[in-house]
């Protein structure tokens, strides 16, 4: 079983290429739409990290390597659904 992480490179708005491990997708049927978790690579071993979180393009399958334009989540209530996954994910006693 391969343990590694998945990587994208995204493209910041000073045009400089950052590498980003996939926490993990999911997709949510009360949206419409899948969602990627991501953190920096070079946050990588880090006591903590940042977690970035964005909508797949409509459409798009969560499982398959992402090419395109990732979308930023800007409903409150998409992004505290999110927050909830995210917080279920981290949890230790989570049972997913």
């Amino acid at each position: 079983m391969n343990n590694e992480a998945e990587q994208i490179t995204l493209i910041d708005e000073k045009g400089n290429e950052i590498l980003y491990n996939e926490l993990f997708t999911f997709s949510s049927d009360d949206f419409g739409r899948s969602y990627i978790l991501m953190y920096p690579a070079t946050d990588e071993g880090n006591e903590s990290i940042n977690i970035e979180a964005y909508a797949l393009p409509k459409g798009s399958d969560p499982t398959a390597p992402q090419d395109g334009d990732l979308e930023p989540i800007e409903d409150d209530a998409e992004w505290e659904m999110v927050q909830e996954t995210l917080n279920t994910f981290l949890d230790p006693n989570s049972k997913i």
